[in-house]
């Protein structure tokens, strides 16, 4: 399996990739963009994207890519992140006066960041590449936000350890790949629709759902470009897509929705519990 992530290496995608497969081959890209070109052209067999952290919230453009893209999520992962203040070997907290890392990164530490005075923060295209640009700068009084192991992988000291706001600090990613055969039994379905412009048209979307027992554990909308005030609305569905009562659900939705698009229907996550002897994760 040759998963490609975002960020350096050390960053939490590829952390989530190797709680995913440990013995994967991680591709690292600058962007998001470039992880679904690296799936879309067969280079790297999946793809890892964070969705959603517990403090941060959404990751708004990875919604957005899912439609772009013809990718199929086939599995979820979440991972546990725990943030450390990065600096070059003699670097003490007195002398730090710019703190760089990830805009989300950046939120999830606010309490932290906002009790050290006379500091610029600095918004960066990834965690472990921080880490990285703090290695590489001529400045000394540069820190970076990221993970221990980018601090070992950059050769970094850690001034604090586990400076987010919330001990429970958790990303969800979906994995994509060009097939849609999910990475173990599915369990879990994420849909995108769209509704006409009336009263009662979400209430009556949801209820193809409600009235069969189907738990929706999220619901998002994301602006449709070009068309003020209409919406996608993505919906992360307790259920199988094959499951009777979903696959009825999803009928019933297509006969007045305007649209409805299947993302994938995957296994949702659970922390390997063994490893199989051809070295797949249990999942």
């Amino acid at each position: 399996m040759r998963i490609a992530y975002q960020g350096e290496p050390g960053a939490f995608s590829e952390a989530a990739a190797l709680a995913l497969q440990p013995s994967a081959d991680t591709r690292p890209c600058e962007t998001f963009d470039a992880v679904f070109a690296e799936v879309d052209a067969g280079r790297a067999t999946h793809g890892i994207l964070p969705v959603e952290n517990s403090i941060g919230g959404t990751i708004h453009r990875n919604y957005d890519l899912l439609l772009e893209h013809e990718l199929a999520i086939v599995a979820e992962v979440e991972q546990s992140i725990v943030h450390h203040l990065l600096v070059r070997p003699g670097t003490r907290r007195e002398d730090v006066r710019r703190v760089y890392s990830h805009p989300q990164a950046l939120a999830q530490c606010e309490r932290f960041l906002r009790a050290m005075t006379g500091v610029e923060i600095v918004a960066t295209y990834d965690t472990a590449g921080s880490a990285k640009l703090v290695r590489d700068g001529a400045q000394a009084d540069a820190a970076a936000i990221a993970s221990a192991r980018a601090g070992t992988i950059f050769g970094l000291d850690t001034l604090a350890a586990g400076i987010q706001d919330y001990p429970q600090n958790v990303t969800r990613f979906l994995v994509v790949a060009r097939g849609a055969a999910p990475l173990g039994p599915p369990d879990k379905t994420t849909i995108v629709f769209t509704l006409g412009d009336e009263a009662g048209a979400l209430f009556r979307a949801l209820s193809v759902f409600a009235l069969r027992g189907i738990d929706l554990t999220k619901l998002e909308s994301r602006p449709v470009r070009g068309r003020p005030w209409e919406y996608f609305f993505y919906a992360d569905l307790a259920a199988a897509r094959q499951d009777p009562a979903c696959a009825r659900a999803l009928v019933n939705l297509g006969e007045f929705a305007r649209g409805v698009r299947m993302l994938g229907s995957y296994p949702r996550w659970r922390p390997p519990a063994a490893t199989a002897p051809d070295g797949a994760v249990d999942i």
